[in-house]
């Protein structure tokens, strides 16, 4: 099993989601997980923002999933020499076992267009970013996942379970 997650923070709650599936280009999720956060703390002046990974571990712990890979709405790495973003940080805590493909919207400095994924040819790209798997083989997975937009399916359905839609 895959998992897509998301996390949705709301002042100092959060709300994670995870829709599993099977195959890349499936375009229904077989099941969706929800794990509300009460409390989220801030991080300290100067530590690392770790809120996120900690609303998707407990996600994992409270449904008790143990997917084979986990496809991240964010990065993995904040530039391509590989300083930890939320996605290392997770690929980290679950033991270097569980690989994590990061999908990000939006582009940063430093993650030139190697980093790049097209689903639509007039749309802006995608931005991919992995530890446990080739960058060039989580590319190929984002590329052919199911939708006809920019935004894959699952990533637009665990996006709506994160902000409290159905």
């Amino acid at each position: 099993m895959k998992l897509a997650i998301t996390v949705h923070f709301d002042g100092s709650q959060a709300r994670a989601a995870a829709v599993a599936f099977d195959a890349w280009d499936a375009p229904e999720a077989t099941r969706s997980f929800v794990t509300h956060v009460a409390q989220v703390e801030k991080p300290a002046r100067g530590e690392p923002d770790l809120r996120e990974l900690h609303c998707v571990m407990q996600l994992l712990r409270e449904h008790a999933l143990a997917p084979e890979l986990i496809l991240l709405d964010g990065f993995v790495h904040l530039d391509a020499d590989e300083t930890p973003g939320p996605g290392q940080h997770l690929f980290l805590a679950l033991g270097c076992r569980v690989p994590v493909i990061g999908v990000a919207k939006a582009s940063r400095p430093g993650l030139t267009a190697q980093f790049e994924v097209m689903r639509e040819e007039e749309a802006k790209p995608l931005t991919v970013t992995s530890a446990g798997l080739d960058i060039g083989a989580a590319k190929v997975r984002v590329r052919g996942m199911h939708g006809r937009k920019r935004v894959p399916t699952l990533m637009k359905l665990v996006a709506r379970l994160a902000k409290g839609g159905e």
